[in-house]
């Protein structure tokens, strides 16, 4: 069920979404690419950063997708979805699922996770969830999953901030 939310404010005439953009930029984030697999055997894939933890107890993580991204009806027909945290060295993969592609899977190192979700050899991490919630969210989907089944490697994450990939460096 997709909750509405009431009329939202007007940002003001100093939120551009150019400056939005810049401002949002200068937070890093993990990449993650968000997989599902329908009944009929298709699959969708796309890199997401707007991944967060919500809750421990029951732990809940939530992200978001463009209400324009090609791949919302596979993720919208679907009832779990998987998390794939993205190692440094995977800058190549975040890529691929982001650009329009007839496969974007070709070539990628796969194994199927406990909700049947495709998941991706070397990622850091894998988080298999199942969808208790859809939300409105402007230009977005916020999805809502109940954390299921993780697993997790040895390694560091791919960080993307300021429109560029980087990797972390201890302080």
């Amino acid at each position: 069920m997709l909750a509405t939310p009431a009329k939202p404010a007007d940002p003001g005439p100093g939120c551009t979404p150019e400056l939005y953009r810049q401002v949002m930029g200068c937070f890093p984030t993990g990449v993650t690419v968000m997989t599902v697999s329908l009944p009929d055997g298709s699959r969708a894939g796309v890199t997401a950063s707007s991944f967060n933890t919500v809750s421990m107890d029951p732990p809940l993580i939530l992200w978001s997708l463009a209400l324009k991204a090609p791949s919302l009806a596979a993720f919208r027909a679907a009832d779990h979805f998987a998390v794939n945290v993205l190692a440094e060295a995977q800058h190549g993969l975040a890529l691929q699922f982001a650009r329009p592609s007839e496969d974007k899977f070709a070539g990628v190192g796969l194994v199927a996770g406990v909700t049947g979700a495709p998941l991706i050899a070397g990622a850091l991490a894998h988080i298999e969830c199942r969808i208790t919630q859809r939300y409105a969210g402007g230009d977005h989907e916020i999805m809502l999953g109940e954390v299921i089944a993780l697993s997790r490697d040895e390694g560091e994450p791919l960080v993307f901030r300021g429109g560029r990939f980087h990797r972390l460096t201890p302080h």
